[in-house]
């Protein structure tokens, strides 16, 4: 378990370091990094589309095991979120959370390429407007 400090928990925590942050896809996770300057804060995202509630548990499991000796690293807001790939293949995720995390520690300064536009964020009319 990740002591409550280490530990993103309100909505608008995950939502900011989501919104805001960089992030990484792999096949299994996507990892999400917003740079705080303070001491290292995850949270996991794990939805139905996962599995049953056994199985995202113990995907949460895997991913608090491999985060834990590692929050030293980084000085930034970290959301894992996790890809049904997860659940399917274990050794997978394990692999492409080393990769994601090299990559976190690797540029973790790094400014965001850009704002990105949500879907509701565009103007009646625009993308997708019109089709049936």
């Amino acid at each position: 378990m990740l002591p409550a400090s280490a530990r993103l928990r309100r909505p608008a925590e995950f939502q900011s370091t989501t919104r805001a942050g960089r992030r990484t896809g792999r096949v299994s996770l996507v990892l999400h990094l917003r740079p705080t300057g303070q001491s290292a804060r995850v949270g996991f995202v794990v939805s139905k589309a996962v599995g049953p509630a056994v199985v995202r548990n113990r995907v949460k499991r895997r991913l608090r095991h491999l985060v834990a000796p590692r929050l030293d690293q980084l000085a930034a807001d970290v959301v894992i979120r996790a890809l049904p790939a997860a659940a399917r293949r274990p050794d997978r995720l394990a692999a492409d959370f080393e990769s994601a995390w090299r990559w976190a520690v690797a540029r973790p300064e790094a400014a965001p390429a850009g704002p990105r536009l949500d879907h509701r964020d565009t103007a009646p009319g625009g993308p997708g407007a019109g089709r049936r």
